[in-house]
């Protein structure tokens, strides 16, 4: 990695919708904020994950041996919405916007940043476009701007019309997936840098070769394919089915196992396929366990297409990529093609269309199509039959390309963009054995005239909340009307306004302590070390956002 990043002087904050938990993924997102906060935790980055999760879960839930944190945000709203992190999506984005961006300058950045760390947030897809914004403008607020590295992430071309592109543009750097989308997003008048999606190392282990017989042994003297993803358009699940059909016209023995969503056009799907005279069953299997899972493949009766309605573990999932003779990841539009590439990891036949997929190059490491029509896709199966050595051939030029697509290698190309952004961002990334640095006025030339007063001391606060701390999952839960005017809320829903209490805790002397003189009049009073300046020029800042004398830049 460029040697300017390192676990000692940089702190990893991912901002998104869709996280880990099953809750909270509809989609490829999920997959890729949770594989990629995974694998730079694991290089040793302190990381965070800000996202909307399962309400039924812990507010923060500490990972790979506390490198990363996961932060369900609006967990308050969630259990209203339990069908999963898109129902409720307005709501839930306004909660999102409202609270999130104070939430992560005060909590998580400000604190890394005092400790002499440059802070890099990685916000993805529409739904984060304006908390990013506000996240900066936060920043600036606060004096931090300048340690700080935005870039915001395009998986898709979802929700664009909603984006402020201007806005968006001036406060970070726009990142996509594939030299496609970079494509589709010149039309916005868009430039973004292109950093690939990755597969975990672990994918490139072989699937279990028991398993993989025991399935090759189910659909033997049959063509197999089998298609995952949800039910949309793009997809082109038509098309899949139809090439099944192409190939039952042939004469030739073929099973289809499909495992779509809920979306609507899985009736439209199941309906072309009993148009095409292809029998179609539903098949579920007793439990998760790989046996079960198998078992159900072996005890369903012999339809040309397996509705594979149940959930499939990830196991499962490989055995099957690497069991059939091929997995049809032939979208019409796919912004990166991640099915495809975790395909090849396992050993498996990948076809894929012709738009996001950079990794895949015909017959070399995959089956590439270049059109809609379904007879492509037969023609090209029954070369593959015909030509054994060109599978092998084509196997082994999936596992090269595989290797280059770890996430391992694909945090050398994020850090190298990651630099680029920060320099044109204007960004100071301190080596790792500087100290924190400190941007305050000289002191005052004169010495003070007043005579000496009583020190003022008070129960010190957690650092970048200004309260004491409490669990994560109050934190989450908190109503937060406003996080400008009422800073504190975002951590724990409390006004800033000092109760009767704390103002005599506040006046009261500290014993022990030595007595500063009073500074003449009209001079602020100089900081006795560095992280008192820090944290006195934060609560200046804030304490002039809370009685409307400065707003926010």
């Amino acid at each position: 990695m460029p040697d300017e990043f390192t676990p000692e002087n940089t702190v990893f904050v991912s901002l998104s919708f869709e996280g880990p938990d099953q809750y909270s993924q509809a989609g490829g997102l999920g997959v890729r904020v949770t594989e990629l906060d995974t694998a730079l935790a694991l290089q040793g980055f302190e990381t965070h994950l800000v996202f909307v999760g399962d309400p039924s879960l812990p507010g923060r839930e500490e990972r790979v041996d506390g490198r990363l944190t996961l932060h369900r945000w609006g967990q308050w709203l969630s259990r209203d919405y339990p069908a999963g992190v898109y129902q409720g999506e307005e709501a839930k984005l306004r909660d999102y916007n409202d609270s999130a961006p104070w939430f992560v300058a005060d909590s998580l950045l400000a604190p890394a940043i005092r400790a002499g760390k440059t802070a890099v947030v990685i916000a993805e897809e529409w739904h984060t476009a304006e908390a990013l914004c506000r996240l900066s403008d936060t920043l600036h607020g606060m004096g931090l701007r300048d340690r700080a590295v935005l870039m915001w992430n395009a998986n898709n071309l979802y929700g664009f019309w909603r984006i402020d592109w201007d806005r968006l543009s001036f406060v970070s750097a726009i990142t996509t997936v594939s030299k496609y989308m970079k494509h589709r997003m010149w039309a916005y008048g868009l430039d973004p840098l292109v950093i690939p999606n990755g597969i975990p190392a672990r994918f490139l282990d072989t699937p279990d070769d028991a398993d993989v017989a025991a399935v090759r042994a189910i659909f033997e003297g049959q063509i197999t394919l089998f298609k995952i993803g949800r039910f949309d358009p793009d997809k082109r699940w038509l098309m899949a089915v139809e090439s099944a059909a192409a190939l039952r016209q042939r004469g030739e023995p073929v099973r289809l196992l499909m495992r779509g969503g809920i979306e609507p056009h899985g009736h439209e799907v199941m309906q072309r396929a009993w148009s095409l005279g292809l029998s179609v069953h539903d098949v579920r299997a007793r439990s998760r366990d790989m046996a079960d899972c198998i078992a159900a493949l072996r005890e369903a009766p012999p339809a040309d297409v397996l509705n594979l309605s149940f959930f499939l573990p990830e196991a499962f999932v490989r055995t099957l990529y690497r069991a059939a003779d091929a997995v049809l990841a032939n979208s019409a539009h796919e912004p990166f093609g991640l099915v495809g590439l975790e395909v090849i990891g396992a050993g498996g036949t990948a076809v894929t269309g012709s738009t996001g997929e950079d990794y895949a190059v015909h017959l070399e490491n995959a089956v590439v199509i270049d059109t809609d029509d379904p007879n492509e896709i037969a023609e090209d199966l029954l070369y593959l039959r015909e030509h054994p050595a060109q599978v092998e051939r084509l196997r082994a030029g999936a596992a090269a390309t595989a290797r280059q697509f770890t996430w391992d290698e694909v945090l050398h190309n994020l850090f190298a963009k990651t630099s680029y952004v920060a320099q044109r961002q204007g960004v100071r990334v301190l080596p790792p054995s500087s100290p924190p640095p400190v941007s305050w006025p000289d002191p005052p030339t004169a010495p003070p005239t007043a005579p000496p007063t009583a020190s003022v001391s008070a129960a010190e606060p957690e650092p970048g909340t200004g309260t004491t701390s409490q669990p994560e999952a109050e934190q989450t839960d908190a109503a937060l009307p406003d996080p400008i005017r009422t800073p504190t809320h975002a951590v724990t829903g409390e006004s800033a306004t000092p109760t009767a209490a704390e103002e005599t805790a506040a006046s009261a002397p500290a014993s022990g302590k030595a007595t500063p003189p009073t500074p003449a009049s009209g001079m602020a009073t100089p900081p006795t070390s560095a992280a008192e300046a820090t944290a006195q020029a934060h609560e200046d800042i804030r304490a002039q956002i809370d009685d409307g004398t400065e707003a926010p830049a």
